[in-house]
């Protein structure tokens, strides 16, 4: 008996598997985009406000 497929069966009992590989697609990506875009932009405004009001 083969140890390593009776343990594959017990953990894959149960699991629905995808049909499709998941990966990003072009909306998850600009979505992160325009994220960090918006970060790094305000973020020296941030810095800059905090240094004059402390």
């Amino acid at each position: 008996m083969n140890s390593h497929n009776e343990m594959a069966s017990h953990f894959g009992a149960g699991q629905q598997h995808l049909s499709t590989e998941e990966s990003f697609t072009t909306e998850d990506i600009l979505w992160a985009v325009g994220i960090w875009s918006v970060i790094l932009t305000l973020s020296p405004v941030i810095v800059f406000y905090m240094l004059m009001v402390a």
